[in-house]
């Protein structure tokens, strides 16, 4: 997406970006142009897979193992990345340019306290600093995170390990981390997600705040689209490596003219249960497999024959601020009308799961009080609270991944054993349990058809478990979650964080359970998958029966898919209820905090109602 020379107070200029993979020669990312201003957010959305996080590690000089930039300029105040010697570029990381990873995990040593993790920080990239001056420092870039929480010192706070912290207080140490140093420029990649609505809240404002105190140019990483809405000051559309619309963000979600952009947005999950969340079908097409021309050609209702030619040139609208490559960009806006929510399925039958008076601790730490809720046959209930609320223990008991409580867990009737381990074959293969974390939840020396077959061989499915019969269902499995069968011979490294989240979905579904655990599944997914995997679990509902627990903090989300909503706090359960008369009509206090919270495109627009796009 070419475009005139940006102007010279820009802290950040990408143009014409060209990234390789090193044994093909194919692209991953090509024709990328940005520009962000001190004291910007710019939004860059897409699915995974897009190449987001690539264009973000480019900002830092760093290109994944496998690939090389081959054309094109990063500027970071003035100088040009390419040009510099690693040594210089190591410099600038975690110095002029700071980044927040999606996981926090990976940002935080597990072996060393948070204080010395912040100390040493300062010390490789302010080494004119005395130690007091690091000392204050560090409490100053706690106290912008707002940390330490209340009732806990500073000092005792700092003397804490990673694994002492939640997550939300993993995230804003790490956010805190980044921005000590005062970076000019920080690359935020996706480090909301896994984050409750009121923890995700406040990580938003304070990076929106310390971006504007500090003249910081943000580029914000996401597929969450309400959360970029909330944040950014620009957005950038990707799909496929390319850019394909950026402008103003009131343009962009108001007045979108790309058909990617539009179908992105009407994958969003509705708060107000006004709409249905329409997925795209197919998917985006990898590197060394993209078609001639527009890349999106194989998804788009608007295509015509000159898509399919050549690649188009950016449009400009909107006196030259929103640029769009689509040759239909006049047409697009009348594409996808609004579509009324329609949630019918089965009318729930009999009680599948029965938790009944369930107190759960870990060591002498009560986690859950008295925790009471059934789960029919063909309904969705969905577990919503902050971190720490008792959401996960409470799904873990009924995994039988927990054993560390009292009272009663039934399945059809019949009590659990605490143990995983100590329950019948056929009970672990009716409950079956869908981890957060697609990272950690995937054997990475094993291949997906591998990981596949496993799940197979323990469960056997009709037919037998002969090699053919096997790579038959594996192949099923993938199509079932919109992943290509030939993902079965790839290792979880060589797949992006949604699809690694996908592969596990499809490893739940291949024992045909009766009951399915999702614990925040649609976390790293974009929107376009998320509607998908919920068209999919809808699908499956009606033609099975299948019972689930659904545990997320993405309360639109629950709108779209729930039947029924338990909300908890400190490990009680202080709501429950019909799905839509708890969001139209929430009585505790906490419930409602919990929906005012929630990002949402309209309300980020200030739209008063009018139409997403």
């Amino acid at each position: 997406m070419a475009v005139a020379d940006p102007p010279t107070d820009d802290a950040v200029v990408v143009r014409d970006l060209r990234i390789e993979l090193v044994s093909s020669g194919e692209d991953i990312v090509d024709q990328i142009v940005l520009e962000v201003t001190a004291g910007q957010v710019l939004g860059l959305v897409g699915e995974s897979g897009s190449g987001k996080t690539t264009v973000g590690m480019a900002l830092l000089g760093y290109c994944r193992p496998g690939g090389k930039v081959v054309g094109g300029e990063v500027v970071i105040d003035g100088r040009d990345l390419q040009s510099l010697r690693e040594g210089e570029l190591r410099r600038i990381r975690g110095g002029t340019v700071s980044y927040i990873p999606q996981d926090p995990g990976t940002a935080l040593n597990p072996a060393l306290r948070i204080g010395r993790q912040l100390s040493e920080m300062l010390e490789a990239h302010a080494p004119s600093m005395d130690q007091e001056q690091r000392n204050a420092r560090v409490r100053e870039a706690l106290e912008e995170v707002a940390l330490p929480p209340q009732g806990v010192t500073v000092d005792a706070f700092l003397a804490r390990y990673p694994h002492q912290l939640s997550g939300g207080q993993q995230q804003r140490v790490a956010i805190a981390m980044a921005f000590a140093n005062r970076p000019h420029v920080i690359v935020c990649d996706e480090p909301t997600t896994g984050l409750d609505v009121t923890t995700q809240a406040r990580v938003l404002q304070t990076v929106r705040e310390l971006c504007q105190e500090h003249g910081v140019a943000a580029l914000y990483v996401s597929h969450d689209l309400a959360v970029v809405a909330e944040l950014a000051d620009e957005v950038a559309v990707m799909y496929s490596g390319r850019i394909v619309e950026r402008g103003p963000r009131d343009v962009i979600f108001s007045a979108p003219r790309h058909p990617y952009t539009r179908r992105l947005l009407r994958a969003i999950p509705d708060l107000e249960g006004k709409r249905a969340v329409v997925g795209i079908p197919g998917r985006a097409p990898l590197p060394g497999n993209r078609p001639s021309g527009c890349f999106f050609t194989p998804r788009c209702d608007l295509a015509i024959d000159k898509c399919s030619q050549e690649f188009p040139a950016p449009r400009a609208y909107a006196d030259g601020k929103h640029l769009v490559c689509c040759y239909r960009a006049d047409d697009a806006p009348s594409e996808i009308k609004v579509v009324e929510e329609n949630k019918s399925t089965a009318a729930a039958g009999d009680v599948v799961l029965a938790v009944s008076h369930v107190d759960a601790s870990y060591g002498s730490n009560h986690i859950l009080h008295d925790v009471d809720f059934e789960v029919r046959r063909n309904e969705c209930v969905a577990l919503v609270g902050e971190s720490g609320s008792g959401k996960t223990t409470t799904a873990r008991c009924v995994a039988g991944l927990h054993r560390q409580y009292t009272g009663e867990i039934k399945l059809d009737d019949v009590k659990l054993a605490e143990a995983a381990r100590s329950r019948t074959a056929s009970a672990r293969k009716r409950i079956q349990y869908v981890f957060q974390n697609p990272y950690a939840s995937l054997n990475p020396r094993r291949t997906i058809g591998q990981t596949l077959a496993r799940q197979l061989h323990l469960f056997p499915p009709e037919g037998g478990t002969s090699r053919a019969t096997i790579g038959a269902k594996v192949a099923e499995c993938l199509e079932r979650v919109a992943l290509s069968r030939d993902a079965a011979s790839r290792y979880p490294d060589q797949l992006s964080g949604g699809e690694r989240q996908r592969v596990a979905v499809a490893r739940a579904l291949a024992a045909e359970p009766a009951l399915l655990i999702c614990d925040e599944i649609t976390s790293a997914l974009d929107v376009s998958v998320q509607a998908a995997i919920v068209e999919l679990l809808r699908e499956l509902r009606e033609q099975t029966g299948l019972s689930m627990l659904f545990i997320t903090h993405n309360l639109a989300l629950i709108r779209t898919i729930a039947d029924r909503v338990i909300v908890m706090t400190e490990g009680k359960i202080v709501e429950s209820g019909d799905t839509v008369d708890l969001f139209e009509h929430p009585k505790a206090e906490y419930t409602q905090r919990l929906l005012a919270n929630t990002p949402t495109v309209e309300n980020a627009l200030d739209t008063g109602g009018r139409e997403l796009g």
